[in-house]
């Protein structure tokens, strides 16, 4: 029997090429195996063969999306695999999203069985977990043995065309279906042995997880408006004209401080946004709009409050990680307790 043939697709870090100075590269086509795919071919045995290797960039596939993802089609088409694996991608959230874009893609407008493998919190798997099996992996790439332990059975499984399990038997996270079946035990008898084995402190397991939210109790409201020091901090990406830190479009891997000093107005000269996911237009043409530096300036004249902070902080929204997010919020958060400020305004796109 034929050898299943596979195509697999990696970032330029795990390409070998090169980190973050290297994430616009565009995609190229390799022979064989790369970087992770070495431990991927091992456990395929002699079942499987990665035949090619499609290496992008993380930068030149979020901020070019459709000229990517196109790119990256045409590659797959001219080798015609019988399986696309992506990644795996961990906690790396531009990788990830690059990661279940291309493979939700290649699996649904060229009907080939795709799978990637990334960690619970990576952006990718709330965009794609619906329209794709994706295996659960650690938050870095220390877990890659485990990762291909729990990536090659299933993604063998999905080229051969088996029927596939639910996600807690195959080891993928769960895609939000409800199967019908016949239970040994009826709904009501299944119900009072869960309540009873709660009310004992014992181990049970719902049939219906419902969804943790944070829950972060509210801010005790300002007194004296007049004498506050406001802040503003956007996830709108409004950045100085030139975007000086290279603050990525999508997936952000950091933040940027920047000073207001000196401004009472913010304009296409002087400010731009780096966020992308949606028509930068309006917010380059008049950056108040996402970031209303202007209003407050006014505010601050009128004695309505006590200052505008200096400093204000932004990000990108778009797709970034949560855990990448709650790690930038702890820092500004205390940069800005340090600075003795009062209240935030926070704004989106």
């Amino acid at each position: 029997m034929s050898k299943i043939r596979v195509l697999h697709y990696i970032n330029q870090f795990f390409g070998g090429i090169g980190g973050e100075e290297k994430a616009d590269i565009a995609p190229s086509l390799r022979e064989g195996k790369v970087g992770p795919g070495m431990a991927i071919q091992g456990a395929f045995r002699n079942e499987a063969e990665i035949v090619a290797t499609i290496i992008c960039g993380d930068s030149y596939f979020n901020e070019n999306l459709e000229k990517a993802q196109e790119e990256i089609l045409q590659m797959v088409r001219e080798i015609s695999p019988d399986l696309f694996i992506a990644g795996p991608a961990f906690n790396a959230g531009r990788y990830g999203v690059a990661c279940a874009t291309i493979a939700a893609a290649v699996k649904e407008e060229l009907g080939i069985p795709a799978i990637t493998a990334m960690y619970e919190e990576n952006p990718g798997v709330d965009l794609f977990r619906k329209q794709l099996e994706i295996v659960p992996t650690t938050n870095s790439a220390a877990g890659m043995r485990n990762a291909v332990k729990g990536l090659v059975p299933l993604a063998l499984k999905l080229a051969r065309g088996e029927e596939l399990l639910g996600p807690e038997e195959e080891g993928y996270f769960p895609k939000g279906i409800r199967v019908n079946y016949f239970a040994e035990k009826r709904g009501s008898e299944r119900a009072v042995d869960m309540l009873l084995k709660k009310i004992k402190g014992e181990e049970f397991k719902t049939e219906f997880p419902m969804p943790v939210f944070d829950r972060v109790d509210p801010a005790a409201p300002l007194t004296d408006l007049k004498s506050a020091t406001i802040a503003l901090v956007t996830s709108g990406g409004i950045v100085p004209k030139g975007n000086p830190d290279r603050i990525e479009a999508s997936n952000a891997s950091k933040y940027g401080a920047y000073s207001l000093e000196g401004f009472v107005d913010l304009t296409e000269d002087t400010h731009e946004t780096a966020h992308g996911g949606y028509d930068p237009v309006y917010a380059n043409r008049d950056a108040d709009r996402v970031l209303p530096v202007d209003v407050l300036r006014k505010m601050e004249a009128n004695g309505e409050i006590g200052k505008l902070h200096e400093m204000f902080y932004t990000t990108v929204g778009n797709g970034t990680a949560v855990a990448s997010a709650k790690a930038y919020a702890a820092d500004i958060g205390q940069k800005l307790l340090a600075a003795g400020v009062d209240a935030v305004i926070l704004t989106s796109t």
